[in-house]
């Protein structure tokens, strides 16, 4: 039970990885608090407490502020602490650079990079006031890399990755880390939708001859935000399967 009677909040848990980090975290004992837009969420939390596992869920944008607060406010007054924040939210918008609209570009701009700032801006105070905290977000091994018709994608998730460098630096000292997960190719809805030749191909590019899966990410969350990670701090965790070194 490495996350015993800590408190997780999980933004975009509604399924996928996050869904999949909830799972995890409840398992080993957390009380997990999904933040989503989509109503799966309920559905998800549902069916942990089905299985006795503490797990909530609320309907928050990381691009609103007031309602990030809210909920922050809400969690805190039940709890009456705040230990992780998973910033694992996270939405495509796929064009080159030539085809990419204004539009385009900033909504996935506002989603994966200020809404994680959103997010950390508005939990942090309450890790420091207890004097721990574990903050993971989410960047990408195309944030590292760079990727065909990721401008905007791949501009967030390097964002991320500064974004934690400086928090590891500001919040350390008040006993709270900062990392971030770099996934590579993970099985999700997306991936499932792809030809069978592109997957394949993907995948032939991976020494470990697999495609991730949802649980690679969350046991790599799990890991940070357990107290055996404590002394890493500041530190991008490629979980790609040696795709990328």
């Amino acid at each position: 039970m490495r996350l015993h009677d800590k408190v997780a909040i999980i933004t975009g848990a509604a399924r996928g990885i996050g869904q999949s980090a909830a799972e995890v975290f409840c398992r080993e004992g957390a009380t997990v608090v999904i933040w989503d837009l989509l109503a799966e969420g309920e559905t998800t939390a549902q069916r942990l407490r089905n299985q006795g596992f503490r797990c909530d869920f609320m309907s928050v944008s990381t691009t609103d502020v007031s309602g990030i607060e809210t909920a922050a406010k809400e969690v805190y007054d039940r709890y009456g602490r705040i230990d992780i924040l998973i910033n694992n939210a996270g939405i495509t918008r796929d064009k080159t650079l030539l085809k990419m609209s204004f539009d385009e570009w900033q909504q996935v701009i506002d989603v994966n990079l200020t809404g994680v700032f959103n997010c950390t801006k508005v939990v942090a105070p309450y890790m420091v006031e207890q004097k721990y905290g574990r903050i993971i977000c989410t960047s990408s091994i195309n944030g590292v890399h760079g990727a065909f018709g990721q401008t905007n994608y791949a501009a967030a998730k390097a964002g991320i990755i500064g974004m934690v460098r400086s928090w590891s630096k500001e919040l350390g000292p008040k006993g709270i880390t900062a990392n971030a997960v770099a996934p590579g190719f993970i099985q999700t809805a997306m991936t499932d939708a792809m030809p069978d030749e592109v997957r394949n191909q993907a995948v032939a590019t991976i020494p470990v001859r697999r495609i991730g899966k949802p649980d690679d990410i969350a046991n790599a969350y799990l890991f940070l935000a357990s107290d055996e990670a404590s002394f890493v701090n500041g530190h991008v965790l490629a979980v790609n399967g040696g795709q990328a070194l």
